[in-house]
């Protein structure tokens, strides 16, 4: 337990740590924790030796619940409306032609049995949301005719299919006796009534009771994205389809505190995809893969230039498509953590083939990553899709079009500038608005003529700062035998630490200036560049 945890600790650590690097790599940053998984591993540096299926399908599993929510939460079904019924297209039809053209190609190509070339297809079927939410955002792309929500509805939404195609093939080889149509039914039927329900039902609780416990609502909902996964998978349903249906309909709903909900699952998200694509990396045998290598290139291949463009071609050209929009949209077909899960499935399942389904399905992801996501931008560019006028960013429901509005607090005392002044003789810059004057006990909505008196709260209203990449906020206790104490900001020099925006002295807050004396014991906030 003790390794476990403290090789998960390290792990995490290492991406954190060496973010900034990943984030300009060419090809998708997650291939980088792949790799990380495989230096760990048996064949790496460190020689661990990780085999454990069971344990390793319950964890990536637990992290696709989440990552499959949050992808559900942050499409923006209005900017993606214009393009839903070929996203729907795309995730169903689309993913039932390109299992079966795979099928059909592994069978004659590679000489494996029917239902195994089918299950092969079906795993593979498709396409990783999070990779391709990764290089849009990361890269910029905007990208014309709404290609963006396009590919970001389909890479969300075709998981479900691609889970239920793979666990009637499951069925099928291990002799079962099932009724194909009964088994797809059930599946959708429940799923969607699970996750519509439960997204009902939660953004009423959210927008009608309120939760006494701090980060309420945030525990609230990250237990219902895991009650929408397990509650379907109890009655026979499929919990993907359900997880992302219930994340979709509550990130397009009003929810109090809605940008404390997107830090937490951007946390949550980031952790599970590193775990997942680590956790990968550790249980494949690099020694074993030559034996797939060909087979997987030759799938790969195949899919990525014929099966994949036929489909979206067969959808897209009855809507009037242009050839550069179904062009990208067959070269964005990029396989992900999702195949290498619902792989490691059937392998759970007993099933026997001719080759190991989960190495070999391993082996696709990684060329369709590597080279399909490293091309993705230069595609974009090539077939002319790039649309400088747009934003990638729209297309995500924490996007704000404006910057998001902040609340400061300014208390005036006898003695300051503003005091015994109307507002309209105060000269505030044109993005700062005074929104309410708390007056004791009394709270004035003002206007111009409204007085300020000795003893008002005065709060502001401003737009928020953003871009904290390159400004960083740090706090320091004043000691007693601190140099700084006694002296005024005009006599010291934090040029190398920053510069002091704000003290806390015991319940007030002062915004300094440089005749503010320093005392023992303030809490200074110091901005660093």
């Amino acid at each position: 337990m003790n390794t476990a945890l403290f090789l998960m600790g390290t792990v995490i650590v290492i991406c954190v740590l060496t973010h900034k690097f990943t984030s300009h790599l060419k090809v998708p940053s997650l291939l980088f924790f792949i790799g990380l998984g495989m230096c760990f591993g048996e064949n790496g540096i460190f020689r661990i030796s990780f085999d454990d299926y069971a344990l390793s399908e319950m964890i990536c599993s637990a992290c696709l619940i989440f990552v499959m929510f949050y992808g559900g939460f942050g499409t923006n079904i209005k900017e993606a409306k214009p393009v839903a019924v070929q996203s729907f297209l795309l995730s169903t039809l689309g993913v039932v032609l390109t299992a079966g053209m795979v099928g059909v190609f592994v069978h004659i190509a590679l000489g494996a049995g029917w239902l195994e070339s089918m299950l092969i297809g079906s795993v593979v079927s498709s396409t990783d949301a999070a990779s391709v939410f990764n290089i849009l955002r990361s890269k910029k792309l905007n990208l014309k005719d709404n290609t963006a929500s396009l590919l970001e509805l389909e890479s969300g939404s075709n998981d479900p299919m691609s889970y239920m195609l793979t666990v009637v093939m499951v069925s099928l080889l291990s002799g079962q006796e099932i009724s194909v149509g009964m088994l797809l039914l059930k599946q959708i039927a429940i799923g969607v009534l699970c996750g519509l329900v439960l997204g009902k039902v939660t953004v009423w609780l959210l927008n009608n009771l309120s939760i006494e416990l701090e980060q309420g609502e945030t525990i609230l909902v990250f237990a219902v994205a895991t009650l929408a996964y397990t509650l379907p998978g109890l009655l026979g349903g499929n919990g993907y389809l359900s997880v992302y249906l219930c994340g979709i309909l509550m990130g397009n709903s009003y929810l109090p505190g809605k940008r404390d909900l997107v830090h937490f699952f951007d946390v949550v998200t980031g952790v599970c995809q590193m775990m997942i694509f680590f956790l990968l990396g550790l249980l494949v045998t690099p020694a074993k893969l030559p034996q797939v290598i060909l087979p997987s290139l030759l799938i790969m291949l195949f899919m990525t230039l014929i099966a994949r463009p036929i489909s979206v071609l067969g959808i897209l050209l009855p809507f009037k498509a242009r050839l550069g929009q179904i062009g990208l949209v067959s070269w964005a077909g990029l396989r992900g953590v999702a195949s290498i899960v619902f792989a490691i499935f059937a392998v759970m399942q007993g099933v026997s083939a001719q080759y190991n389904l989960f190495n070999l399905v391993f082996c696709i992801v990684l060329f369709s990553l590597s080279v399909q996501g490293a091309l993705l931008p230069w595609m974009s560019k090539k077939m002319r899709m790039i649309d400088e006028k747009a934003d990638v960013l729209k297309t995500f429901t924490d996007y704000k079009e404006v910057n998001d509005v902040s609340f400061v607090k300014i208390s005036v005392q006898e003695g300051h500038r503003w005091c015994r002044k109307k507002l309209w003789e105060i000269a505030l810059p044109n993005d700062l608005l005074v929104v309410l004057i708390m007056r004791g006990e009394e709270k004035i909505t003002p206007n111009g003529d409204t007085q300020i008196l000795p003893g008002d709260l005065l709060v502001i209203a401003a737009r928020e700062f953003e871009d904290r990449e390159n400004l960083t906020l740090r706090e320091i206790t004043v000691e007693n035998n601190d140099r700084l104490k006694g002296r005024t900001l005009s006599e010291i020099n934090l040029t190398q630490k920053g510069l002091i925006v704000m003290i806390e002295r015991g319940k007030q807050t002062i915004i300094p200036n440089g005749n503010t004396r320093i005392e023992e014991g303030d809490l200074l906030v110091v901005a660093k560049f």
